[in-house]
């Protein structure tokens, strides 16, 4: 999973709509991307149960890394985005955040390279149409952003909490017959299916089930720390850009405020939010969801709104899950200090 925060964009493009007598009317006006949140791409196994025919030597890229689909996943991703947003690209003011894993940090070297083809000044090697992006990492052992919540001790006790309340168990226990299955019948069909429906439990049990504003407010993690959302609003658009853990990143976003399908994202997939000037001079937000490279992305709504919606109603229906003192709220209690990060 890979962050992009993009602050500091402000390029203007005119946006209208059709009219009912089939006129131009003036619509939302795109004033920028405020960024983006994307999955990595295909990865080869973690690991594999005892009696599997096929090793970590089977693979020859090792376990847990980016196969050439998923290369091939991010630079498409890549290519989509800028068509997308061709008029607001510059990589001049981009800022790529990745956590330190070989896949996501290959995942995002390998969009940029077809988001950010060089032209005119840009190409260094008429034979090499590429250029060097900057990929951000900040080390697994000091990473506040990306993984607030292994630090946060009221967290790890909600999650113990979580395997011994009636939600989960209920949940959980229609799955218990899967267990011990020999090799032939865990391939079957019906297998892979009750395994499908396990990992959308798994996304579940760590945001949604049991006490959920609570767990989406813990995994935020320490938003005011960031200088450069400090001005208003901003540092909420960061809370939407940042990750959580490999595999679980969008779909904690998105359980969050309450717009989750159930379904744990594809490879590749992304939520973007862009953010839209009115006629009337008031902003609004559009977020959008791109799951399936074949269809285009669809429109994420918020309960009890439609879309775009007002900024304003969009800070008021995220704030209860923004903590006002996130150490507090963890129980370190001045136990651990928090490192100041600076966009």
């Amino acid at each position: 999973n890979i962050s992009l925060p993009l602050p500091i964009m402000r390029i203007r493009s005119v946006a209208t709509t059709i009219g009912t007598g089939g006129t131009f009317v003036p619509g939302p006006e795109l004033q920028g991307v405020r960024g983006g949140l994307f999955r990595h791409g295909d990865r080869t196994p973690f690991d594999t149960f005892p009696t599997d025919l096929h090793g970590e030597d089977d693979w020859p890229q090792g376990f847990g890394q980016m196969t050439k689909l998923g290369l091939q996943q991010q630079y498409e991703l890549g290519k989509y985005l800028r068509n997308r947003y061709k008029n607001f690209l510059n990589a001049t003011y981009i800022y790529i955040l990745s956590t330190d894993y070989d896949r996501t940090i290959m995942s995002a070297q390998a969009t940029l390279a077809s988001l950010f083809p060089p032209t005119g000044s840009q190409i260094w090697n008429p034979k090499i149409l590429w250029q060097p992006i900057p990929v951000h990492v900040v080390p697994q052992s000091l990473d506040q952003i990306h993984f607030p919540i292994r630090n946060c001790p009221r967290y790890l006790q909600l999650q113990e909490e979580t395997k011994t309340s009636k939600e989960y168990n209920k949940l959980l226990h229609p799955h218990l017959k899967i267990h011990n299955y020999t090799r032939p019948k865990w391939a079957s069909d019906y297998l892979m299916h009750k395994m499908e429906k396990l990992a959308a439990l798994t996304m579940r049990v760590f945001f949604e089930v049991y006490k959920k504003e609570e767990k989406s407010r813990l995994q935020g993690g320490k938003q005011k720390n960031i200088h450069c959302f400090k001005r208003i609003y901003m540092y909420y658009f960061f809370f939407l850009f940042k990750k959580k853990q490999h595999g679980t990143t969008i779909a904690g976003l998105q359980i969050a405020l309450n717009i989750y399908n159930g379904n744990p994202p594809p490879y590749a997939s992304c939520h973007f939010i862009e953010l839209y000037e009115e006629p009337s001079g008031q902003y609004s937000i559009g977020m959008y969801y791109r799951n399936d490279t074949s269809k285009d992305p669809y429109k994420l709504t918020l309960p009890g709104c439609t879309h775009p919606y007002p900024l304003k109603k969009f800070v008021q229906l995220v704030s209860p899950i923004i903590p006002d003192d996130w150490e507090k709220e963890c129980g370190i209690r001045g136990t651990m200090k928090g490192n100041e990060t600076v966009l």
